[in-house]
């Protein structure tokens, strides 16, 4: 059991952010993430591919990313609790709170919940065999780029992540081939040009039918979704990125103001239930936009209120950083 100011549901980077800002405002914090690591489901899936759009960096893979705000927030002495689930949260009187978890009972003065895109898993590829392949030769993380190394590589999906893993793994791979059912891929569109630029070959408006293979994976199967012509190529891996399917799990239970699995809060990123705050892509308000770099603005907005509606009489702004002593 731990006694602590404010308890953060959720590891990824808005939650570590969230923990280092409480460490910033005196605030005695318990981090609590349910996956072995630190980073959330952008370190858990994609630990090595390139982020652009967070300030400051040009490029960072989201592994670094994890690193770096885990350096951050160890300035502060935070209670990290990994591999463990977060079950129930009950509100028992004002400024306390019983967070249940299936290793421990918490108690905290507040909660921020930063719980990324909530329970997770990915849309399985539905072609013929694909079940049989599924950890020899069929992926749906990647993990390490070098296991990749002069393999002939199938990536079958058209958004941002199919296409970052192209262009990551053409240095790499013996080949890459880009399969999408659509003429159009969904990816930013520097993405894009520079995939044009590459050496990917790109099969659009493709699909993939079915694997074969004895021992391990071997051949792919493909159809033309227009003329439903097929053509069969040799491949060593394949990896599916058509996105993943998301519940909020039993956050859903805590008797929140949902929104289509999103958290609803307001400007100070408080919840349908004073003293529980919320941050990331697990929030909902008019305008949302699901960015990292939304959510380490959120992060201290709800750790700021967190902290007047813990004391009363403490400051909602503390100023800048650089104002500030530690």
């Amino acid at each position: 059991m731990s006694d602590t100011d404010i308890v953060i549901i959720g590891g990824g980077p808005a939650g570590l952010f969230a923990a280092f800002y409480g460490g910033m405002r005196n605030a005695s914090v318990t981090l609590i993430e349910s996956l072995p690591q630190l980073g959330g489901q952008l370190a858990a899936l994609y630990p090595e591919k390139y982020i652009y759009d967070i300030a400051g960096f040009p490029k960072v893979t989201a592994k670094e990313l994890a690193e770096r705000l885990d350096e951050q927030m160890r300035h502060f002495p935070v209670n990290v609790r990994l591999n463990e689930r977060v079950l129930q949260v009950n509100k028992l009187a004002e400024r306390q709170f019983e967070v249940v978890t299936d290793r421990a009972v918490h108690h905290a003065r507040a909660v921020i919940i930063t719980g990324g895109i909530g329970m997770f898993e990915p849309r399985r590829l539905e072609a013929k065999n694909s079940e049989a392949y599924e950890e020899n030769g069929l992926h749906y993380t990647v993990g390490e780029l070098r296991r990749f190394e002069g393999r002939k590589v199938l990536i079958s999906g058209g958004g941002d992540s199919a296409v970052d893993w192209a262009l990551m793994l053409e240095p790499i791979a013996e080949s890459v081939t880009l399969v999408h059912r659509r003429d159009k891929f969904r990816a930013h569109e520097h993405s894009v040009q520079k995939l044009l630029e590459s050496t990917v070959l790109m099969k659009t408006p493709w699909e993939v039918l079915g694997l074969t293979g004895e021992k391990h994976l071997e051949r792919a199967l493909l159809r033309n979704v227009v003329t439903g012509e097929t053509e069969e190529i040799a491949v060593d891996d394949v990896v599916v990125s058509h996105g993943f399917i998301s519940a909020p799990g039993p956050i859903a239970d805590w008797g929140l103001e949902m929104s289509g699995g999103s958290i609803v809060v307001d400007s100070r990123m408080e919840t349908s239930i004073p003293g529980i705050f919320a941050a990331g892509d697990i929030t909902s308000y008019p305008g949302k936009l699901k960015l990292i770099a939304v959510g380490f603005g959120e992060a201290p907005t709800a750790v700021n209120n967190a902290k007047v509606y813990i004391d009363p009489s403490a400051k909602l702004s503390p100023g800048h950083s650089s104002h500030m002593q530690r």
